[in-house]
């Protein structure tokens, strides 16, 4: 059997954090704040999709539907996870101590 050995390089100690903010809420906030710029990019891309379309600049009015439908989704499974997780702060708030 061989031994396991340590890996040359890496420090012993974990990187800092901010004082006051733990990794997961840093990965949670990441998380939100990436999906909100990604459904505000899909929302763009529906609206000028749509302005395309209204300008005769584009004929595929379905890739037009399809772009504010991708949009719409995004849209309501963002509010789905807002509401979420307001009720679990709701909740956590009727706990008591």
């Amino acid at each position: 059997m061989i031994p396991i050995q340590g890996v040359d390089g890496l420090s012993a100690t974990a990187p800092e954090k901010p004082a006051g903010i733990t990794r997961t809420e840093q990965d949670f906030s990441k998380m939100l704040t990436d999906m909100i710029d990604e459904v505000n990019t899909l929302q763009q891309k529906g609206d000028q999709a749509v302005q395309a379309v209204q300008a005769g600049d584009s004929k595929n009015l379905h890739e037009a539907m399809i772009a504010l439908e991708q949009a719409d989704i995004s849209t309501r499974f963002l509010v789905q996870v807002r509401n979420k997780v307001l009720d679990a702060y709701q909740e956590i708030m009727r706990m008591q101590v």
